[in-house]
């Protein structure tokens, strides 16, 4: 694997001072070092908890590495087959040093070179299979079927709106909202700054002009203080995004809404079962949008689903899918429309989905949990956002990473890698991008702050524990270990 240290990062001379050993630990940010003689054999193992443990007794770190290293420890030819070297590693033994016949040290075992954890993997394991072979074996694949329909269905239901339309993926999602809302040239549509490009490319799609807004410092989405100034009479809609999970503060949004007769059209693509004081994101605007694509909570590989209120605005919305065509005239256009349809196969896909997302929810809680538990021990790290009144299904777990403590987001994101742990940067603000500069007018100092700062951490709902504790030792390690260069 290209992400992980080669041999020679890893090695240090037994005559090598425990500094230079510490210095080489911190830059391979694996936590250990293989220590060698003149000849290049393999004479021990040092690790960073045993500097730590030569300090506490008060050791100084200009004595040469054989005064702390293992001199026992796990060692395999490089010819061992790499089944068996799986077999060796766990909590206790995560490295393994490989040598040849004269016992030269030449490569190492460890689980990250076997498996890299990504940021974000679909589960499929359950009735997909099964339900797209039926679409397969009816010769029902494309937007005709009973597939979309019972998705609707399932989806309006859990959503709390039975009038659920899905679509060929998020992103017109919110342009067939904006548009089923008669939103378009003229119009102004307030979108937070911090968001995924979709967001405000639907706007622009429709010839509204976006008005991007900062984001609130608790919650990272869009600040309802920020809303307010920035409403005019050209003002038609407002875009929360329920960023990463977390939902947005509905409550004051809503009552600008009502002041300024505003339409609300929520985007929901990250969110998929958060909750605002205990109603279900999608329920608080004239229109919510969903996304399916393949990292989401749920997926159909690509899709997105619009839940309307107003049963009027969803059939404008339905027949705009389509072509624009008469719901009641075949072939007949009542205006121009589009080919946002979603296949009977995606639909398959969607309601095998919808089967399991209560335990794809529990699953995202329970990493959460997990990294929370790990991570709130660690000076220097702001953990996601969690409004007491929030159900936050973490649809990424994202973290801040303070600069001025030990370590910065973009060094941290290369080490996590050198560990085999896969992780994303925050998206840029809007008004950073050269197609949406003219759009922000003013300053956005907590979503430059989040975006230059925060990073999200592998959120597959299918992680398993061994990979969650794989990935907070890593990170573990690596501020552990960059604090000891500090201070010595």
């Amino acid at each position: 694997m290209n992400n992980v240290p080669s041999i020679k990062l890893l090695i240090v001379s037994q005559h090598a001072t425990l500094k230079e050993a510490l210095l080489i630990i911190d830059k391979n940010a694996q936590g250990i070092v293989f220590v060698i003689d003149e000849h290049s054999h393999l004479v021990g193992v040092l690790s960073d908890g045993d500097i730590r443990r030569l300090l506490l007794r008060g050791v100084v770190l200009t004595e040469p590495v054989m005064l702390g290293m293992q001199k026992i420890f796990v060692f395999r030819p490089v010819t061992t087959p790499s089944e068996e070297l799986a077999k060796l590693l766990n909590e206790r033994v995560r490295y393994i040093p490989l040598v040849d016949e004269n016992n030269i040290l030449v490569d190492y075992a460890c689980l990250h070179r076997l498996h890299q954890i990504p940021i974000m993997e679909p589960s499929l394991s359950g009735n997909e299979i099964e339900y797209v072979t039926e679409c397969i074996k009816t010769n029902w694949i494309s937007s005709q079927g009973t597939f979309v329909r019972k998705f609707e269905s399932i989806f309006g239901e859990y959503c709390g709106c039975s009038n659920a339309l899905a679509v060929s993926n998020g992103t017109v999602a919110l342009h067939l909202a904006l548009v089923a809302l008669n939103i378009g040239p003229g119009d102004e549509v307030i979108v937070p700054d911090l968001t995924f490009a979709a967001s405000i490319n639907a706007v622009l799609y429709t010839g509204a002009t976006p008005v991007i807004v900062d984001i609130h410092p608790d919650t990272w989405t869009i600040d309802p203080a920020e809303i307010e100034k920035k409403v005019t009479p050209r003002t038609k809609a407002i875009m929360p995004v329920h960023l990463y999970g977390h939902p947005c503060h509905m409550d004051e949004i809503i009552l600008i809404a009502q002041k300024h007769n505003l339409c609300i059209v929520e985007d929901c693509a990250e969110a998929l079962g958060s909750m605002y004081k205990g109603k279900r994101v999608g329920a608080f605007g004239e229109v919510a949008a969903f996304s399916f694509f393949g990292n989401k909570t749920i997926t159909t590989g690509e899709g997105g689903m619009v839940v309307f209120r107003d049963k009027e605005t969803y059939n404008r919305a339905k027949k705009l899918r389509d072509h624009g065509m008469s719901p009641t005239k075949r072939y007949w256009h009542d205006e121009v429309g589009f080919n946002y349809r979603m296949t009977n196969m995606q639909g398959a896909i969607g309601v095998a989905q919808m089967e399991r997302v209560d335990v794809f929810v529990a699953a995202k809680k329970h990493i959460a949990q997990t990294y929370n538990k790990s991570l709130s021990k660690i000076q220097g790290i702001t953990l996601p956002p969690q409004a007491e009144w929030a159900f936050n299904t973490y649809w990424l777990y994202t973290l801040v990473i303070d600069p001025s403590v030990v370590i910065g987001r973009d060094e941290l994101m290369k080490k996590l890698l050198l560990n085999g742990v896969e992780t994303r940067q925050v998206f840029y603000p809007l008004h950073e991008m050269p197609p949406y500069k003219k759009f922000g007018l003013g300053n956005y100092p907590i979503s430059d702050y989040v975006s230059q700062n925060g990073m999200s951490l592998p959120s597959s709902v299918g992680l398993s524990d061994q990979a969650l504790n794989t990935i907070t030792k890593a990170l573990e390690t690596v501020f552990k270990t960059r604090t000891l260069v500090l201070e010595s």
